[in-house]
Parts: structure tokens; C-alpha cells; sequence
């Protein structure tokens, strides 16, 4: 497990699964908010989930996120996109209701540049977010990640076109800490 402050990534164990599927995918808006595809409803234990890993994809490293004290699962992180010629990669993570506004956000962040810059030997990370996600954006810049550029109505999110902003973080502007161990 990778461990940060407050959370830790682990492999996603099969009893994730219900309840990412239920508490994430299962908020229509939440999900057409965060995974840039139209929602569509798609049956508990089915094999198409977005939270089922295949562990032969070499460029996603998708992770479950616990908290560490107890482990009760918080959400999911992945490292996605991953370019191992240009060594470069993207964020993703979605945090369950229980598990939002606790701080958690920045750790993931810390612990997925941790996990891209010295286990996977990265030079950039990238995240993706909506405009008005500003518990992503204060995730990111928290995290050393800058603003490269805002791609102007390039999201269709339930009946509407919304701005993206493009988050950028270099391996040598990158400074550690404490997290991500």
C-alpha cells in the first residue's frame, strides 16, 4: 500500500467494486460530471464497470482509497494515460460522500505524484478538471500543479458545454514532504 497522511492506495480487492459502483457511479450527476461520457445505467456486479481492474492494462493503474485509521474505503485513484516514452501520465480520483471535505483530495494528490515520479519514474503529471471543481483545483495547486490553460467549452455535462482547466506538475517542480510514502 502507498501511504500518505490521511489515506493509502491499494489494489482494488472484488468487495470495492458494489460499493464504489454504488456511492460514485450510481450519482448520475457526479459521473457525467467526472468521466467525460454520457451516464448510462449499468447493472451492480456487471463486468463493464469502470471500477473493475483489468491487471493486464499497463498504461492505468487504478487504486482504491482507504483511510489509515481502520481502512474503511474512501474512493478510487488512478493514474491513467500512462506514456511510458514520453513518461507522462494523468490523475483521476472520486471521493465517496463520507470521504469529501476531510483533506483527503490533497493527500491522493500527493500520493499518486509520489507513486508517477519515484515509483514509476514520470516527468509530468496532468489533471483534468471542470472549471468549478474547486475541491480538485485546490487539490492540485496544493500540490505544486499549475494552470497550463482552460479549454473553453469542451465538456458536455448534462445539457450544457463547461469549461475544463488543464493542471500541469514537472517532476523537478515537484516537492514531496511528508507524503506519499
Amino acid at each position: 500500500m502507498l501511504r500518505g497522511n490521511k489515506v493509502g492506495l491499494r489494489a482494488r480487492h472484488e468487495d470495492d467494486i458494489p460499493i464504489l459502483h454504488t456511492e460514485l457511479y450510481d450519482d448520475v450527476v457526479a459521473t457525467s460530471r467526472s468521466v467525460g461520457v454520457p451516464w448510462r445505467p449499468i447493472a451492480p456486479g456487471s463486468k463493464n464497470s469502470q471500477f473493475v481492474v483489468d491487471d493486464s492494462a499497463e498504461g492505468h493503474a487504478p487504486f482504491s482509497v482507504v483511510e489509515l485509521d481502520g481502512g474503511t474505503l474512501v474512493g478510487t485513484a488512478t493514474l491513467w494515460g500512462i506514456d511510458n516514452h514520453n513518461r507522462s501520465a494523468h490523475i483521476g480520483l472520486g471521493l465517496l460522500p463520507s470521504g469529501r471535505g476531510k483533506g483527503y483530495g490533497t493527500d491522493v494528490v500527493a500520493v499518486l505524484c509520489h507513486y508517477g515520479f519515484v515509483v514509476r519514474g514520470l516527468q509530468r503529471l496532468q489533471i483534468e478538471t471542470l472549471s468549478d471543481n474547486t475541491a480538485m483545483l485546490r487539490a492540485a495547486e496544493r500540490n505544486g500543479f499549475v494552470r497550463e490553460g482552460v479549454l473553453r467549452s469542451s465538456s458536455w455535462v448534462l445539457g450544457e458545454f463547461l469549461d475544463e482547466v488543464l493542471l500541469g506538475l514537472l517532476v523537478q517542480e515537484w516537492k514531496p514532504g511528508s507524503q506519499g510514502r
